[in-house]
């Protein structure tokens, strides 16, 4: 059964990732607070609730900022590029689920970098290497990849590119709460509505917990 709350945090989570990685290929840098927050949702392998997997709302805000754009009615077009990336995720998640070797492989791959984060810090080049490396050898072997766009010299930059794979795991991981929790494609048709309205709830929330420490 779905969980508007759940699955809206889930899919905040999968467009901060997608939105985490346009701006590493065309901007070579990217929002820190939000891209720990994403590295950490993949390494969150026992949460208590959907929040505790991105460290609380606030871990969570730029993806909810994107997805209020997306669906508020003040915008009329879509982000293509975004959506594709969106898509994306979600196609790759499917692929991944129905091959049991593979996602056996991808959970002990992400508790391999659990254990060097903890020696380290989340956000260490070998732990995003090491996740960059396990997207790599996994789910980078389907058919369908994700073809990022952006600036070469940034694409070409070896910790940018494994950042944007990082990010894509990061994103597939939401993609796997989302469905767990009951997110599915008619969702986003039939329940719009109330996923814009606990989204902007929950960037009011965040405000206020800003505001007043």
């Amino acid at each position: 059964m779905m969980n508007v709350a759940d699955t809206t945090l889930a899919l905040a989570g999968i467009f901060q990732s997608a939105e985490l990685v346009r701006q590493v290929a065309r901007k070579g840098i990217v929002e820190h607070s939000a891209f720990d927050s994403s590295i950490k949702s993949v390494l969150k392998i026992d949460a208590s609730s959907t929040e505790d997997v991105y460290g609380g709302l606030q871990g969570v805000k730029l993806g909810l900022q994107i997805l209020v754009a997306q669906l508020g009615s003040q915008s009329r077009v879509n982000d293509r590029e975004l959506m594709r990336y969106v898509l994306g995720i979600l196609f790759l998640e499917r692929k991944l689920i129905k091959k049991q070797e593979m996602l056996q492989t991808v959970q002990q791959g992400v508790q391999q970098a659990q254990r060097l984060a903890e020696t380290s810090h989340t956000t260490d080049p070998e732990v995003v290497a090491l996740l960059a490396n396990l997207y790599s050898e996994t789910i980078s072997t389907f058919q369908h990849r994700i073809q990022v766009s952006g600036e070469q010299r940034h694409l070409e930059n070896p910790l940018n590119a494994n950042k944007i794979r990082s990010l894509l795991l990061s994103g597939i991981r939401s993609a796997v709460l989302w469905r767990q929790k009951g997110g599915n494609r008619w969702q986003l048709l039939f329940s719009r509505k109330k996923i814009l309205q606990f989204a902007k709830d929950s960037l009011e929330r965040i405000r206020k917990m800003e505001q007043f420490g």
